[in-house]
């Protein structure tokens, strides 16, 4: 038996796929535990698991577009979470006393407690923005991260000769897409591209099922956990957009409640509910199509389904994601900021009607669902202990 220790940031769209993977290893025997804030973690991952939490502190919301939104998650959110959880993750891995360590990209204290501790560690790459080097043609800014993560080295009062880039295990980087979604036919060796993983989730009775209309062709709004205010205008526009496509057309719309008063009145027979179960949707075959930001999970669950998808990126990797969807001819992208519903309405018609997208989108996700996923991660992940 290994003990596997899992250090995640507390963002569901990090700790949902991460809970696959710690499932799998579960089942082969191993012991696993997770370490972040309770608080998040508890609640995605059921009252069974071991949760050893490092505290809890409010950061800041990350928002804007481009380089406004990448300084704000650095500035905001991956440093400061750093430097609070540094001194609770090196107190559990006393404790825990782990084999191997799997460490999300966006909680590199993680990594650093494992390089102290002389731990065989992996990275964890849910999303696809870590995966190159997308500011390459802008130095100012990759000196400013590399700059950023030196920091927290000399924080951590590590050996300055021993520097690596705490987002990179040079043993392995577990990443959550493909090929087909990098646009990199040949990823370095230790880059382990599993594609999605796709959990078991219990089955939520809290869902309105009944209201699924038999004989509708049904389209999934979900612009992911973080949009905030950002995405109040937006869902108001792809609710008008969705009228605009006819009855035969069924919105299911999951949005956060506070949108809710800015919402236009929605077609007949939309559903409304402040958390989808996306997985159980695509599952049972109930949805057709699928708007969303662009996140690497939401795209990676709708083409192992089969779904094509309209994408409205806002900020981080979701552009490249959205590129490499269009690239693939698995769906279609629009302006997040500038779309109106004639448009928007229009594009998802063409997701719901041109046969090209959805045999690609088919296509892909199988692509995906080739790289072992759970399976393939939890074989890699072992082949680290000990």
């Amino acid at each position: 038996m290994t003990r596997f220790l899992l250090v995640m940031p507390p963002l569901t769209g990090h700790v949902n796929p991460a809970a696959g993977i710690a499932a799998e290893l579960t089942a082969r025997g191993h012991q696993v535990a997770w370490t972040g804030t309770e608080s998040v973690l508890r609640p995605l991952l059921g009252p069974d698991a071991v949760v050893l939490g490092t505290g809890t502190r409010a950061f800041r919301a990350q928002g804007g577009h481009g380089l406004a939104a990448l300084r704000s998650l650095w500035e905001g959110f991956i440093v400061p979470y750093a430097r609070f959880t540094a001194k609770p993750l090196d107190s559990v891995v006393r404790e825990f006393r782990p084999d191997v360590l799997l460490v999300d990209q966006h909680t590199p204290a993680g990594a650093l407690v494992a390089h102290r501790h002389g731990l065989p560690w992996a990275s964890f790459a849910p999303g696809a923005m870590e995966l190159g080097r997308p500011y390459r043609a802008l130095p100012q800014v990759e000196a400013w991260m590399t700059g950023l993560l030196r920091g927290l080295w000399e924080r951590a009062r590590l050996p300055a000769e021993e520097y690596l880039d705490p987002r990179f295990s040079p043993a392995l980087v577990l990443a959550t897409t493909g090929p087909a979604l990098t646009g990199d036919p040949a990823p370095p060796p230790e880059h382990a591209l599993v594609g999605p993983v796709l959990p078991a989730r219990p089955a939520d009775p809290d869902f309105p099922w009944g209201r699924l209309l038999p004989g509708r062709r049904r389209v999934l709004v979900t612009m992911g956990t973080l949009a905030g205010e950002l995405g109040a205008d937006f869902h108001a526009r792809a609710a008008r957009a969705l009228a605009l496509c006819g009855p035969d057309v069924q919105p299911v719309i999951a949005a956060p409640r506070a949108l809710l008063p800015s919402l236009p009145e929605l077609p007949a027979g939309a559903v409304l509910v402040d958390r989808a179960p996306v997985l159980e949707l695509m599952g049972r075959g109930e949805l057709d199509a699928v708007l969303c930001h662009g996140g690497m999970n939401t795209v990676g669950e709708a083409l192992a389904h089969g779904l094509p998808l309209v994408t409205a990126p806002i900020r981080h990797d979701q552009p490249f994601v959205a590129a490499q969807v269009v690239a693939a001819g698995a769906g279609l992208r629009l302006p997040f900021a500038r779309v109106g519903p004639e448009r928007l309405a229009l594009a998802l018609r063409e997701a719901l009607d041109a046969p090209g997208l959805r045999e690609n989108a088919g296509r892909v996700g199988r692509a995906l669902l080739a790289g072992g996923g759970a399976v393939a991660a939890a074989d890699r992940l072992e082949a680290l202990a000990p």
